[in-house]
């Protein structure tokens, strides 16, 4: 029996440092995605502010002359994209949270279960 919860006390263990890197994985990519789509709106908020006038693509490290409405619509096209980018990582990430709450209270479980298992951990933890 003993045997038994230390398999399961491993297995979540395990899970729990996936999930951990999971979660914190999704949460750097919504930062940069949350960046991404503040530079586009401040970008097109300037496009639209200026007046018909020779406007240029960054493209590497050089400039395209490009037209103000091509510019405009591709903007918007990006603010978009980062919208729905965004949307799903935050599917993902409520997702990881409850596999991570989930994950927490089968440890709980586990350790109210088993109080030899439970001093063994703590032996270790101190």
């Amino acid at each position: 029996m003993a045997e038994i919860n230390k398999e399961a006390f491993v297995e979540l263990q395990t899970r729990l440092v996936e999930t951990t890197s999971k979660l914190k994985q999704v949460q750097m990519q919504i930062r940069s995605k949350e960046a991404e789509k503040k530079r586009t709106i401040l970008t097109l908020e300037e496009l639209q502010g200026l007046p018909e006038t020779n406007t240029y693509k960054s493209v590497g490290r050089a400039f395209i002359l490009e037209s103000k409405d091509d510019l405009i619509k591709e903007y918007q096209a990006r603010g978009k994209e980062c919208e729905a980018t965004l949307n799903s990582l935050q599917t993902s990430l409520e997702y990881l949270e409850r596999q991570m709450k989930e994950v927490e209270n089968n440890f709980k479980e586990l350790l109210q279960q088993s109080p030899a298992l439970a001093q063994q951990v703590m032996a270790l933890t101190v």
